[in-house]
């Protein structure tokens, strides 16, 4: 198949990952290149797909390189400047010839364009529901255009009361080769992720200290004061800042932990870093937020969001988990080569659907662009 990916643009698609959703379209590219699909990638220009991925620029450069993250939130970029953006690669969706679009964008107007010029796409939604995007989705709705959440926690969020639209739902995917299993711990705790107060780093180190834990911690630091303020004065020989890694190299060093702490104190709609951990044989002493439980299950144990003290016997008790057992739960659910079948199943169910009748919709122009903009945009 001609594959095309839209991926945020926030972050660029490059190694070391800021988050989750660009290590997912990165993942994803790659796996699909591998089974000899040909895919394109829409990001960022500085992004760093693999090897036989063509990358066609959404943006010169990410959107935070413009527009920084402001205290952990979303970046205050202006509505105008992501429009224009993706206005301008409507006419690349739609003349490039792709079998099908797999969008991760969290735009609106991706699937719009899909529904009204009648091309076969996959939406994928990594977050809980911005209205916005939710109007779009349910707007789409047609024998062509398929929906994936990422757990059924998620599902719940997305759908609407009134409209039956349906969510399939294909869990996020490891390279479970990458994080690959060590059978052997050292004792101390590791938490990774973007550093940020929604991922809950702080309570993580609070935790640490009352368990009378070594806790190592890589990462991005997304939030600067956040950082400063909450973690580097408990920096020393206990409480260790490794720094943002690769996948290789942070492997490594997960792999070694007895515990790994997941302290999202948001919705979190998925949780990459745990089923990453889990992947190793790393139990997880987690907070239950949004599809955590859903995540972890019985590889670990899940105690109410905010409770350092219950988060910190969590972490002792966990460490008692069975490594082998932690591993064959996230092999069996969460392994790339699994996410892939799935996707490639609705890729020829969306293919399929263009055969189905449907009556011929537009949109507003502020929800989507007419023909003749998106052209005129892509050319400037």
């Amino acid at each position: 198949m001609r594959i095309a990916i839209i991926s945020p643009i926030r972050h660029p698609i490059s190694a070391p990952f800021m988050g989750g959703m660009e290590a997912h379209s990165y993942a994803l590219a790659g796996a699909l290149v591998a089974r000899g699909h040909e895919v394109t990638l829409f990001a960022s220009g500085d992004s760093q797909p693999p090897e036989g991925v063509e990358l066609y620029p959404v943006t010169e450069r990410h959107v935070d390189s413009a527009y920084p993250s402001k205290g952990g939130r979303e970046s205050d970029v202006p509505d105008t400047h992501l429009d224009s953006a993706f206005a301008g690669i409507l006419q690349k969706l739609e003349t490039g010839g792709f079998d099908i679009i797999h969008n991760n964008s969290l735009h609106r107007y991706p699937p719009r364009l899909a529904r009204r010029e009648r091309i076969a796409m996959l939406t994928s939604l990594h977050v809980p529901p911005l209205e916005t995007l939710r109007d779009a989705v349910h707007d789409a709705r047609a024998p062509w255009c398929r929906f994936t959440v990422c757990t059924g926690a998620q599902r719940e969020r997305w759908a609407k009361p009134d409209c039956d639209l349906s969510f399939h739902v294909v869990p996020n995917g490891i390279d479970t080769g990458v994080w690959g299993f060590c059978p052997h711990a050292d004792g101390s705790a590791v938490w990774f992720g973007r550093i940020t107060p929604n991922k809950g780093t702080a309570e993580a180190v609070k935790a640490a200290r009352i368990a009378e834990l070594p806790l190592r911690i890589y990462g991005p630091i997304e939030d600067r004061a956040y950082f400063d303020d909450t973690i580097a004065p408990y920096l020393g020989s206990q409480i260790t800042y490794g720094g943002n890694l690769t996948a290789e190299d942070l492997s490594a060093e997960v792999a070694r932990a007895s515990v790994c702490f997941f302290t999202p104190v948001w919705d979190e709609p998925f949780g990459l870093a745990a089923a990453e951990a889990m992947s190793c044989g790393v139990p997880v002493a987690a907070f239950d937020s949004g599809a955590v439980r859903e995540v972890v299950g019985e590889a670990g144990v899940i105690v109410p969001t905010g409770d350092v003290s219950a988060l910190a016997n969590a972490a002792r008790k966990a460490m008692t988990c069975d490594r082998q057992f932690v591993r064959d739960r996230a092999v069996a659910r969460f392994g790339v080569e699994r996410m892939v079948d799935r996707y490639e199943e609705l890729y020829r169910m969306c293919m399929a659907g263009l055969s189905e009748p449907a009556p011929e919709v537009d949109f507003a122009p502020d929800d989507l662009p007419p023909a003749e903009v998106g052209v005129r945009l892509a050319v400037e």
